[in-house]
């Protein structure tokens, strides 16, 4: 598939992702979650790779859902545009590899939600996040009403999904929305040292991390923690693990 809006490129084993339809600040579309979701097909294929990163082009990551694109539809196409949105960003949020999402500018509306979908978000200091769909009579339709309270807490999540505000870099750090602020001239440079650090640990390890924990979000606490001690015995039946084990016991650094 020829993608018009999606650039796709690799440093290394780490899969970079930009978002580019300058015209409309990088606003999401169904040729957009077209793209995506041909582009999760391959990622899901691809052996080597090993960490992703989505940014946007320009000053915003993305600023929201198409408007115009929503403005005639009818309520059994809004909920199809909204399911078919769910449906992509969820797969984001399965991959078997870490995402991390480089907010360069505007993440809002749908922009916002699907940095939430990402693993870990890092933050250009001029970024500015928001969940604004009540200014529109509407309420998120992308998974921002589920996932922003189980990052944010409750009462944080109906503040800025009651108020649409948006908040800036810092603010979104405090709330715990983001893990990093940078400089807008490193953020992907910090973005892919994030990603070569945590590559550098285990590959089999980080992929059940990621597994194991958001399995855990659905789960009673004791049935997250049995799938943590299943999990944590059957990777000692792994050569990673036993060369991890050696490496920290003979004092030198792993071999994965």
């Amino acid at each position: 598939m020829k993608y018009e809006i999606i650039k796709p490129s690799r440093i290394e084993s780490i899969d970079l992702l930009t978002i580019s339809r300058p015209d409309a600040m990088n606003a999401l579309n169904t040729l957009f979650f077209n793209e995506l979701n041909d582009y999760l097909d391959i990622l899901e294929n691809t052996q080597d790779s090993s960490c992703l990163i989505i940014t946007g082009d320009g000053n915003a990551f993305v600023a929201g859902a198409d408007i115009k694109e929503m403005q005639n539809k009818n309520s059994a196409e809004a909920k199809q545009f909204s399911e078919y949105g769910q449906k992509t960003f969820s797969r984001i949020e399965k991959l078997s590899i870490p995402v991390i999402a480089a907010i360069n500018g505007f993440a809002l509306g749908g922009g916002c939600e699907l940095a939430l979908a990402c693993d870990i978000r890092i933050a250009s200091k001029t970024a500015k996040l928001g969940q604004p769909e009540v200014n529109l009579g509407l309420i998120p339709g992308y998974g921002a009403t589920q996932r922003l309270p189980r990052l944010i807490g409750l009462s944080n999540a109906l503040y800025l999904l009651y108020t649409a505000e948006f908040i800036n870099a810092e603010e979104a750090f405090r709330m715990g929305l983001v893990q990093r602020i940078s400089e807008p001239e490193q953020l992907m440079n910090d973005a892919i040292q994030l990603a070569k650090k945590i590559i550098s640990k285990g590959p089999i390890a980080i992929k059940k991390i990621k597994r194991v924990t958001r399995a855990g979000l659905n789960h009673s606490f004791i049935g997250g923690c049995e799938l943590e001690a299943e999990t944590f015995g059957k990777l000692f039946e792994t050569e990673q693990t036993k060369e991890g084990i050696n490496a920290f016991v003979e004092k030198r650094k792993p071999v994965w």
